[in-house]
């Protein structure tokens, strides 16, 4: 075609689509696949943060990047997404030639052919390892804040049922024995108050951290916690579980410490007279379902309340992770997978 104008479009065209290029490679690591994931070009920052010749990667997949990091599901799903045509998002871990460990924030672009089917993949990716170490740095001490807070709640609560506690039951003792030998309403009086006092202390102790949870595990725990609970809101709980064991402290301390908060938030707000908790394994994880059928809420607007970032964090120093659903009149699900390893029977 001879039209000057046309050429000079063409021409255009062609160099804002190599300034573009020019763009991206210098300021993100660059891959390019096709349908079936086999690397067909990557830009120069893809080569030096995998330490990996272009030769080295042209033709093969980004298995030769995988850092094992991930479960099988987390590509599983992200397959389902870009081959059904939509844009994927996320970060990933890979493993480097030399063996060091990198993230990356990526995102997969489908390029799709007249029938909505991908024939080529665009992946563009900026290395985000500095940012998510100090995100595990933060998260580790969390975690270990959180252990204090349960060190010093566990240490607080023996000393009120031990200490006070028993003083308490020591001085009713007394006043039953005085009674016995010689009515006095003014006694009688003053042993219904150190009746109630009692109560007091041993409720402190038990909202303070539970014995029970150290002593028998989390099963007898959260059995107890869910009497306590149908008492005072009204509302029955099935409770459903197949442990073959004791899972590890710190495991059945996140577990218990979401099913509570989770519990309060229904029967606060849930508006229900019913919910579930069940406690299975599976595939070598801990899962907990907490659910109700009750008038849900909006993720988005609640999605920084601070309940739901302690059960986060909660779930992420026990090595988990915490899912929640819920919608408008849809109900709530709060579902927490741990991994799975026991406690040794052998500790003190």
């Amino acid at each position: 075609m001879d039209d000057p104008l046309f050429k000079e479009q063409l021409r255009e065209s062609l160099k804002q689509l190599a300034d573009v290029k020019f763009a991206l490679d210098e300021a993100s690591i660059v891959a390019v696949t096709d349908a079936a994931g086999r690397i067909q070009y990557v830009n120069d920052k893809f080569c030096e943060i995998s330490g990996y010749s272009r030769e080295e990667l042209t033709g093969r997949t980004h298995r030769v990047v995988k850092s094992d990091y991930h479960r099988p599901e987390f590509f599983k799903e992200l397959w389902r997404t870009i081959s059904s045509g939509k844009v994927w998002k996320g970060e990933v871990r890979n493993r480097a030639k030399n063996g060091r460990l990198y993230w990356v924030d990526t995102t997969i672009v489908p390029f799709v052919n007249g029938e909505g089917q991908p024939y080529q993949y665009l992946a563009i990716r900026h290395e985000v390892t500095e940012l998510k170490e100090t995100q595990e740095q933060l998260q580790q001490a969390m975690a270990g804040m959180m252990q204090i807070q349960e060190e010093e709640r566990r240490r607080f609560s023996r000393e009120l049922h031990d200490g006070i506690g028993q003083s308490l039951f020591s001085f009713k003792i007394s006043l039953d024995r005085i009674l016995s030998e010689s009515a006095d309403p003014r006694l009688e009086g003053l042993l219904s108050e150190v009746f109630q006092l009692m109560e007091e202390v041993r409720g402190m102790a038990w909202e303070l951290r539970p014995s029970v949870l150290d002593d028998l595990g989390i099963v007898p725990a959260l059995r107890t916690y869910i009497q306590n609970f149908e008492k005072h809101y009204g509302i029955r709980v099935q409770f459903n579980y197949s442990l073959s064991g004791r899972p590890e402290l710190a495991a059945e301390t996140a577990l218990y410490r979401i099913v509570q908060e989770s519990l309060t938030n229904m029967g606060k707000y849930a508006g229900v007279s019913e919910v579930s908790v069940s406690l299975q394994e599976n595939d070598g994880l801990l899962e907990a379902v907490i659910r109700d059928s009750g008038v849900g809420f909006e993720l988005k607007q609640h999605s920084r309340g601070v309940g739901l970032l302690s059960m986060e964090e909660r779930a992420r120093a026990a090595g988990g992770r915490l899912e929640i659903e819920s919608a408008p009149g849809d109900g709530t699900v709060v579902r927490l997978l741990l991994p799975l390893s026991r406690k040794d029977s052998s500790a003190p």
